[in-house]
């Protein structure tokens, strides 16, 4: 029965269905084992420490798209359009991306050694982490990999990755291990994976000998990712920078009690980005084959995104006091009602990731850019009078309207972008589902 139903689809799909159930593996194995053993870490290191670690990883994030530098998925379209050109666009995005890594390294430890005087434990987890974000250059095979469609390539080495680092973790938390040990522990295990990846990649027969620095190719990468690293920017500003707000306006108990709902509200944030990832590539493609293909292509995709969203945020706001009581325990009581609020940002953080591949596609980044800088601006304001009043209620209300403001209303204002804000509209309504 299956062979046949698989008979019917078209080979660009089967291999569409096949990565996309790849990534949802790898994910749907990290969230047990994640949710296991990083409940496991926030109970033993306790909320105040807990937010020391969640303080560095936004503190690093708020200039890590700058080591990004947009390029992500305008890489993975032009080698899925074009892969003869792969030893030049991979070569060119590799040093791109250690250059800024490595600058970023610098100013991020030297500010941190200022800020956070008086407190090694932030120094050294910043320090950490700021070199884990340098090694995201490597991060270019990942892209050669998605654009072929071929994830399990990805997911065998960063699942490897993840079950060392997380065993590792238990003997740590067993021999009553300093936080800094934890914070290494997470450092090791994206180390272990571009070390997979860059294994793969020789394994199907390519070399990172091959690669080379084009200064044209870099112009014109850089001249189109522009636009998204600035969104990238303005997009981490209003989903972490609650949390740097929370610990200089409150303190690190604070932000360990927030991030404790973050956590759980974001948990199934890998099931957009499978999908997205596995889709992208067929998105470029219905673009050259017709503008109705493309169409109904992409308003499938918001519908997805939508259903999904609405199928995680209903049954999650009904059971947050539980829920929290459950994996984190009663010191962490407090982060429920901010659970409750969370969880419907995704919603529109999904509907917002699909738009960004429609954004790419079109030619239209920039306009992501704009969109992404309202919410930011909305977010950073909003928390700075909720914070005071609510804490960590308050911050989960200004990440709440900043979504809905960013990822989506926003595209209703410029005439180029409310093609895709009507089909956001559609999907968020369930009015996709509807056949004409």
């Amino acid at each position: 029965m299956l062979e046949k139903v698989g008979k019917n689809f078209s080979p660009n799909l089967r291999r569409i269905v096949g990565n996309t159930a790849w990534l949802f593996g790898e994910k749907v194995f990290q969230l047990g084992l994640g949710l296991l053993v990083g409940v496991w870490v926030a109970r033993y290191l306790g909320p105040s420490r807990f937010g020391v670690i969640n303080y560095a990883i936004a503190y690093v994030g708020l200039i890590e798209p700058l080591a990004k530098l947009g390029l992500d998925q305008i890489i993975v379209r032009d080698l899925a359009r074009d892969s003869s050109h792969q030893s030049e666009t991979l070569g060119t995005g590799f040093y791109l991306k250690l250059l800024v890594g490595l600058t970023n390294l610098v100013v991020l430890v030297s500010t941190v050694m200022y800020l956070k005087r008086g407190n090694p434990d932030a120094q050294w987890s910043v320090a950490i982490f700021a070199i884990a974000s340098a090694l995201t250059a490597f991060g270019v095979i990942e892209f050669w990999f998605q654009s072929q469609v071929e994830a399990k390539y990805i997911v065998w080495p960063r699942n490897i990755a993840y079950i060392c680092t997380n065993v590792l973790k238990v003997i740590l938390i067993q021999i009553k291990a300093p936080l800094v040990a934890f914070v290494v522990a997470l450092f090791l295990e994206q180390a272990l994976a571009y070390f997979g990846m860059v294994i793969a990649y020789h394994l199907r027969g390519y070399s990172m000998r091959a690669w080379k620095f084009s200064k044209k190719r870099a112009r014109s990468l850089l001249r189109e990712s522009w636009p998204l690293m600035l969104s990238s920017m303005v997009i981490f500003v209003y989903m972490r920078i609650d949390q740097l707000m929370l610990g200089s306006m409150i303190g690190d108990e604070a932000v360990g009690i927030y991030s404790a709902a973050v956590k759980i509200s974001e948990m199934w944030y890998f099931v957009p980005i499978a999908i997205l990832q596995s889709v992208f590539p067929s998105i470029v493609q219905a673009k050259d084959i017709s503008q109705e293909t493309y169409n109904h292509r992409m308003q499938k995709i918001l519908n997805l995104m939508a259903l999904v969203s609405y199928s995680v945020a209903i049954p999650i706001t009904l059971i947050s006091p539980y829920l929290i009581q459950i994996m984190y325990g009663p010191k962490y009581a407090g982060a429920a009602s901010m659970l409750t609020i969370l969880v419907w940002s995704g919603l529109f953080a999904s509907l917002g990731m699909a738009r960004e591949s429609w954004l790419t596609t079109e030619g239209l980044m920039k306009f992501s850019a704009a969109m992404a800088a309202t919410g930011a601006l909305v977010n950073v304001v909003l928390n700075y009078f909720l914070i005071p009043k609510y804490g960590g209620d308050g911050a989960s209300i200004a990440t709440l309207i900043s979504q809905f403001l960013a990822a989506y209303l926003a595209g209703a204002f410029y005439s180029r972008t409310r093609p895709v804000f009507w089909k956001q509209t559609k999907a968020l309504t369930l009015l996709g589902w509807i056949k004409r």
